[in-house]
């Protein structure tokens, strides 16, 4: 049964309280199973393992939510070396947020090292590792401003 008191699909207490106290600029990893959940995340970022099994919550299932919940302005991802092609997932992350209220036109792609101490600031409020088993599906979200009041 869902708590009667939140609306959207948004329920999990330990995301939606780092949320709460988010704002402005503030960001959210959303973090691929091979990503080094402990060793590289930002001093404030709370941490928040969906990592059940391998493929379970995949990244795509949680930016769904996000979006649906917080107001995104900007997306980067961690590109893979020697100028290869995008990788399949990024179209998913697009598409996602593309389908969703999020302000955000391309995806920003920054190299490992740089992807690192992206996710590493102190500006981190929520790193939230997944089962995701697509490579480079690691996702930092900045987010946006609130511009109407809730009713």
């Amino acid at each position: 049964m869902l708590p009667e008191v939140l609306r959207g699909p948004l329920i999990h207490p330990q995301i939606a309280a780092a949320l709460a106290s988010a704002g402005h600029g503030s960001k959210v990893l959303l973090s691929d199973g091979n990503y080094p959940h402990a060793t590289r995340r930002g001093p404030n970022a709370e941490l928040v393992f969906l990592n059940l099994a391998p493929g379970k919550l995949g990244v795509v299932d949680v930016l769904t939510v996000l979006a649906a919940a917080i107001p995104i302005e900007g997306a980067a991802v961690m590109a893979p070396s020697g100028g290869r092609e995008d990788p399949p997932i990024w179209s998913e992350f697009q598409r996602a947020l593309r389908d969703s209220p999020a302000n955000v036109t391309a995806l920003v792609p920054l190299d490992r090292e740089g992807f690192y101490a992206a996710a590493s600031t102190s500006d981190v409020c929520l790193t939230i590792a997944t089962g995701e088993q697509a490579l480079y599906a690691n996702l930092l979200l900045t987010i946006g401003v609130v511009t109407q009041a809730f009713t």
